[in-house]
């Protein structure tokens, strides 16, 4: 996420039905994209074929909210984990399975929380709540070095760039980039032009 300040999360009850929006941030360059994990009793299968798949693709899991969630993202094989909520259980279990858990936080208290229990990155979420600034706001109040920053949650593209020059690492986005109608069975594509222009615009990192 150094190199690339973006994070694209996907969200279906099968995750199989989301090959064409993973072909789709394949073809645009998009590296870093997120599943959000689900009940389906063959959502570790899909998954697994999913990961199989799109090796150019760096695909994590979101919405890890329970133990049964992470046990089924671990045995799915996902390279990274989201979730927004901040939980020392979680996080401890992953720490075990030496798999990188990003937790989500909101107020001063769950990012100093977060940064005692040793995560260096945070979900700031939902972000679209706290407002533009709101990270940079913590800096000084917190003392730095505060966690690499993801900020998450009713964020559009074109946020993207305000975002990061206000102070957060990273972006992700979701729902705004559908360009189908919402409800259906099949996964709603994207609007390609908007994110094309985005990853034309995005800050180059060494």
């Amino acid at each position: 996420m150094h190199h690339q300040p973006l994070l694209v999360v996907l969200r279906h009850r099968q995750p199989s039905l989301l090959v064409p929006q993973l072909e789709q941030l394949r073809d645009l360059g998009v590296w870093h994209t997120e599943i959000a994990w689900g009940p389906g009793a063959d959502w570790i299968t899909q998954c697994q074929q999913l990961i199989a798949g799109f090796p150019e693709l760096r695909l994590g899991a979101a919405s890890i909210c329970s133990e049964a969630a992470l046990e089924a993202v671990l045995e799915a094989g996902f390279a990274y984990g989201v979730s927004p909520i901040l939980d020392s259980r979680l996080l401890a279990r992953s720490a075990a399975a030496s798999f990188a858990l990003v937790p989500g936080v909101m107020t001063p208290t769950e990012v100093n929380r977060a940064r005692s229990l040793g995560c260096s990155i945070v979900k700031l979420f939902p972000a679209s709540t706290v407002g533009l600034g709101y990270w940079q706001r913590l800096q000084d109040p917190l003392g730095a070095p505060l966690p690499f920053c993801i900020a998450a949650g009713g964020l559009k593209p074109s946020d993207v760039l305000p975002w990061l020059e206000a102070g957060v690492d990273a972006v992700a986005l979701g729902a705004s980039l559908a360009a189908g109608a919402r409800g259906s069975a099949a996964a709603p594509s994207f609007a390609t032009d908007p994110l094309r222009q985005l990853l034309a615009a995005l800050p180059t990192r060494p």
